[in-house]
């Protein structure tokens, strides 16, 4: 019996409807199963170049599909589908300016990179030890019992629980500033001008370097006000839980904007 693989690729997403690409790997072609038994693994390759994708991140998204057919040798036959897509992956072209490789080491052809459009989770630990402890802590309450969070606000609930509900990163240095200047306001209307005793920092979540940071009302008045969490916490603790988002933003390849998210589960 005969076996026959191949993958199809569709792209979409700004002028990605006529983007190239160049394919590579060792993609079996037909071959019997006794052939494939001593293959045991292959690979293909994807390349899309730089320059094909939309917006300042030169995005382009995809949708990647395997398929396999059967062919039976004479004078056998069979019956039923003779094969089939296997699965669908959805790769994702970028060349953002604020993520690695943004220059190609000084080749512009070879500039960007690849990941896959899935939504992702960034874990932080409230557990015993953890550096990030009291931030992820912070969050936890937040997520489980917010009426016990500052500012006030009635049936408060935060972003980032759930896949219909993420969160979604900002680069805009502006949009970060006031993200944290609403939420200093509302550590110091909580706690007072001294709430940095002891080493102390402002808090926030949902996170300052995402779009529904503390100042979100303000860009978006259909959005429910005080709808965050700020407590003061150690300095220490804060500043792990932004190394770890930040270091996220980078293995993830993080995009800025809606066509990215991403959500946050703490481990107790």
């Amino acid at each position: 019996m005969g076996c026959r693989g191949h993958g199809h690729i569709a792209a979409f997403a700004g002028r990605a409807a006529g983007a190239r690409y160049t394919r590579g790997g060792n993609a079996p072609g037909t071959k019997t199963f006794a052939e494939l038994k001593t293959l045991r693994t292959f690979h293909e390759t994807v390349n899309a170049k730089p320059g094909q994708g939309s917006g300042n991140s030169d995005l382009l998204f995809s949708v990647y599909e395997p398929a396999i057919s059967y062919t039976p040798p004479a004078p056998w036959t069979l019956s039923g589908d003779m094969g089939g897509k296997l699965f669908m992956l959805a790769p994702r072209w970028d060349a953002a300016s604020y993520l690695a490789n943004s220059t190609g080491g000084g080749n512009p052809a070879k500039k960007g990179a690849a990941t896959f459009s899935y939504l992702t989770t960034l874990v932080l630990s409230a557990k015993q030890g953890a550096e990030e402890r009291a931030e992820a802590a912070h969050i936890r309450t937040a997520f489980i019992n917010p009426q016990d969070t500052k500012p006030y606000m009635s049936a408060k609930k935060v972003p980032g629980q759930t896949v219909e509900d993420p969160l979604h990163r900002t680069v805009s240095a502006t949009r970060r500033d006031n993200n944290r200047k609403a939420a200093v306001e509302q550590c110091r209307q909580y706690w007072g001008t001294n709430y940095t005793n002891g080493g102390k920092e402002c808090d926030e979540y949902p996170f300052a370097t995402t779009y529904e940071g503390a100042a979100e009302h303000a860009y978006d008045p259909e959005v429910r006000k005080f709808n965050f969490s700020v407590k003061p916490i150690p300095k220490d603790d804060n500043r792990a839980g932004g190394n770890l988002l930040q270091g996220f933003y980078g293995n993830d390849r993080t995009i800025d904007g809606d066509n990215d998210g991403f959500i946050v589960k703490i481990v107790t």
